[in-house]
């Protein structure tokens, strides 16, 4: 019996209908004092973002279970702390990967030394990133993979783009056309990483990158040969 791979999402939460594949879920929430961190039952995902991202993901690791970590409020906002203290959170829950559909302009020290802390538990860790313009955190923290959404690909395709600003790339088209971009292409390409893992579950995080990069329909930001 193959073990069992628990994927961590931090986001705005997941649907009703997600239910049965969610493993764990808390909420964590900014205090007013903006210096701590309430955690508690989640809440209904009323930006849907979250839902969207775990039927990402699903998509093509369908046996693949869930621990939650909802950081958004309901104006789709969120801080550091709130996602430093999810990913840690999720540390705890032994997921194998963890998807960051999201991205903040400042570096902070204390998300930095969560997404390490992370990484040197062998987790592996996807971040969507712009495919132009600045990079965002925590897709720049070292270890971090950065994902954005590529137009050339298909549902079961991924592009290996070593960018300056991303790893990889994977069809970035949502449910809808307000979820598409680099959140969703994160989502899939942590799905196709979770649907290797599933048949591969001894995997290092370097041998999952080699496959990637072995298995890319398209290399580069352009349509360049394959080294």
């Amino acid at each position: 019996m193959k073990p069992e791979l628990r994927i961590g999402v931090v986001d705005s939460g997941y649907s009703e209908a997600q239910r049965i594949q969610v493993m764990a879920a808390r909420q964590f929430s900014l205090l007013a004092d903006g210096v701590g961190v309430d955690e508690s039952d989640v809440r209904d995902d009323v930006l849907g973002h979250g839902s969207a991202v775990v039927e990402a993901i699903s998509r093509c690791a369908p046996s693949a279970r869930f621990c939650v970590a909802q950081v958004f409020d309901r104006r789709g906002v969120t801080s550091a702390l709130q996602i430093a203290t999810a990913i840690d959170w999720l540390v705890a829950q032994n997921v194998r990967l963890i998807n960051l559909s999201l991205g903040l302009r400042q570096d902070r020290e204390l998300l930095r030394n969560a997404c390490a802390a992370a990484v040197s538990r062998g987790i592996l860790l996807c971040a969507s990133s712009p495919a132009q313009g600045e990079g965002v955190f925590p897709a720049n923290y070292p270890g971090v993979l950065r994902v954005t959404g590529d137009a050339r690909c298909a549902d079961r395709e991924w592009s290996w783009l070593d960018s300056p600003q991303a790893d990889f790339a994977a069809c970035g088209r949502g449910l809808n056309p307000a979820q598409s971009g680099a959140s969703f292409g994160c989502a899939m390409l942590s799905g196709h990483i979770a649907s290797y893992l599933l048949e591969h579950p001894g995997a290092s995080n370097d041998q999952v990158i080699a496959w990637l990069r072995e298995h890319a329909s398209y290399y580069g930001p352009e349509r360049r040969v394959r080294p």
